[in-house]
């Protein structure tokens, strides 16, 4: 790593890059950045004995990151337990083909953050912290929809996870192949990946007449 490259979360043996320790990133604007523009986190823990990994939508509000689910879930209800949690949330940039099989790799940016998720019991925190997992998904949903009810809110868990100790990864670039490959006879280079977003798709059920809203036919990634 960098020496002048800036550093706010702990760097801790379990988030320290120790292979290619040039592509770890240990500041806010990188791993900020990185969870805003993902839509799934990865969330792992020990359940029973046993890892368990279950992809969870997400939020992040400052250095605090919010899961949520259903109050019957395993996965909440040992996080609630005040279990260690791993949270990973990946974006792939692209396919990267080098000359050889060896040298193949992925363009990406990823976030690891390690901590114990406290339970957010107050109704109003809950009914704030819904809404922006919702907003952070699709910006603008929350004006177009109903409120939370209160029999949702008993039925729904929320976890918040402080982002201290976390790191970003990232890999961009072409491919890099043994120096003796470079005069090989085979393409290589990258297949840029992104998200498509197609037509939206109107549910059967709409009443007619409803137009299509602004923060729908306008959703990016």
């Amino acid at each position: 790593m960098s020496e002048d490259r800036p550093i706010d979360y702990q760097i801790t043996d379990d988030t320290k890059l120790h292979r290619l320790p040039e592509r770890g990133h240990y500041d806010r604007d990188t791993v900020h950045a990185i969870l805003d523009e993902g839509i799934v986190a990865h969330v792992g823990l020990m359940a029973n004995g046993r890892p368990v990994v279950i992809p969870m939508v997400y939020g992040r509000e400052g250095d605090i990151l919010y899961i949520h689910g259903s109050a019957a879930s395993r996965l909440l209800r040992q996080g609630k337990a005040g279990n260690q949690l791993c949270v990973t949330v990946t974006l792939v940039d692209g396919l990267v083909l080098a000359r050889s099989p060896f040298h193949h790799s992925v363009n990406f940016r990823s976030v690891v953050v390690m901590g114990a998720g406290t339970f957010v019991d107050d109704p109003l925190d809950k009914h704030r912290i819904l809404d922006l997992i919702t907003e952070h998904v699709v910006p603008g949903r929350i004006e177009g929809v109903r409120s939370h009810t209160e029999k949702e809110l008993r039925a729904t868990l929320v976890l918040a996870l402080p982002i201290n100790e976390a790191s970003a990864k990232l890999r961009s670039g072409p491919p890099v192949d043994d120096d003796e490959d470079y005069v090989l006879d085979h393409w290589a280079g990258v297949i840029p990946l992104g998200v498509s977003v197609g037509d939206p798709i109107p549910d059967p059920r709409l009443t007619p007449g409803i137009e299509l809203p602004d923060h729908v036919s306008e959703w990016s990634r």
